[in-house]
């Protein structure tokens, strides 16, 4: 069984993908970049800023999901430039202070509309 998980109060889609599948009792996120929901256009900032932005756009869609952070159990984080992972990472912490998931950080060519992060993540559902 799968189901399509969608809400106004993150990211539209600027793609054929969803926000979020439901299977099997897990949530699997779409990577999100820092969208700003309502105007969908990147947020402006250093890279802390851009990525509170990423995490309340997965949080918004985990709460859409009827999950939260607390059930993450899998990231991923795609950089544009590694040499932003310590303050990405001060972001990040404030965000999964407890019992933080596994987590994989890879720097990234080039993302979605020239992003600076982009994260995705694997929930419990």
């Amino acid at each position: 069984m799968r189901q399509v998980i969608a809400t106004d109060t993150a990211p539209k889609a600027i793609g054929p993908y969803s926000q979020a599948i439901r299977s099997a009792g897990l949530l699997f996120l779409a990577g999100q970049i820092p969208l700003d929901p309502a105007t969908m256009q990147l947020v402006e900032g250093d890279i802390e800023k851009q990525t509170e932005r990423v995490l309340e756009n997965i949080k918004s869609i985990l709460t859409a999901a009827g999950s939260s952070l607390d059930r993450v159990v899998k990231t991923t984080v795609f950089l544009k430039d590694m040499n932003e992972f310590a303050a990405m990472n001060e972001a990040y912490g404030r965000y999964f202070a407890q019992n933080p998931p596994a987590r994989s950080t890879v720097e990234a060519a080039r993302l979605p509309r020239d992003a600076r992060v982009e994260i995705e993540v694997i929930a419990l559902a």
